[in-house]
């Protein structure tokens, strides 16, 4: 069997059951999916996606939200602005496409928020499109199981998605569902550390191991640190907002990090965000 029918007929088999990813799971779903899960685990997202999916089941319900209630909502998911930038583009969907997201890749990359990655992952698992979705976890696939590599190195977007491209069936459907197989096989079976390349459906034709699995010598990412950050302070302040029944004292933030510059470079940076707001009496709170 080919490669793409490999992960079509495991991926049918065997893919996680995700709450966006059941049949009844409208485009917005899966588009609210998509922001979640930038760089944040699975286990993490599911219970704020059913919670945010029962309160705002369409973009205008989101829309018509404060964003105070909407960054409360977002709780602990991490890089907030995803919240802001979400509600601006359920705004537009609402104003421009008639509360429904656009199925097109180019309408949907002028939404807020929205780069090539997720509006193809969009178009492919909202509405089954044809549409070549290319994340790291696809990436690491395609180096390992075509090019014999073990890892993909450097991103090249135009290479990448050709890549793909030249993976997927002619149909929409089976297409779509090969994008996501791809995206699954590397993020449980095909992973960074540890693959398991034994449980792998795609081992007999898998370049990488018929070439002895060869180390991966190239460049690599840094991996981002978290303790100590300005993304840890901005977290720390922002739970402060979201705690509190309304505006608190610059005494209440001043205690949540004890080194001062730092503290404010952060809570300047979440003011020109928008992510919060000083009232007249010197008070902060998270945004009207």
């Amino acid at each position: 069997m080919s490669l793409p029918t490999l992960v079509l007929d495991w991926y049918r088999a065997s893919a996680r059951d995700l709450p966006w990813r059941r049949p009844e799971t409208t485009p917005w779903g899966v588009m609210v999916s998509e922001f979640m899960l930038q760089q944040t685990p699975v286990a993490r997202v599911e219970p704020v996606w059913t919670a945010w999916m029962e309160r705002w089941p369409v973009p205008s319900a989101l829309a018509a939200a404060p964003r105070a209630d909407v960054l409360r909502a977002w709780g602990k998911l991490g890089y907030p602005r995803r919240a802001l930038r979400l509600h601006e583009a359920a705004a537009e969907i609402a104003r421009e496409h008639g509360d429904v997201v656009p199925s097109d890749v180019n309408a949907l990359e002028a939404l807020p928020g929205i780069g090539s990655y997720t509006a193809r992952a969009i178009a492919a698992f909202g509405y089954g499109r044809r549409c070549p979705v290319v994340d790291t976890n696809v990436r690491r696939v395609v180096a390992r199981a075509v090019h014999g590599r073990g890892d993909a190195g450097p991103a090249r977007t135009t290479a990448d998605l050709a890549d793909v491209d030249a993976l997927l069936p002619a149909d929409d459907a089976s297409a779509a569902v090969v994008s996501a197989g791809l995206m699954e096989l590397g993020a449980v079976v095909c992973t960074a550390r540890g693959p398991r390349c034994g449980a792998c459906p795609v081992r007999t034709v898998c370049a990488w191991q018929a070439a002895g699995r060869p180390e991966y010598s190239g460049p690599r990412k840094p991996v981002q640190a978290f303790a100590g950050t300005d993304r840890q302070v901005r977290g720390r302040l922002l739970d402060v907002l979201r705690d509190a029944p309304g505006p608190v004292e610059r005494a209440a933030l001043d205690a949540a990090w004890s080194d001062a510059a730092q503290r404010d470079r952060c809570l300047d940076s979440l003011l020109v965000d928008g992510l919060a707001e000083q009232h007249d009496d010197g008070h902060f709170a998270l945004p009207a």
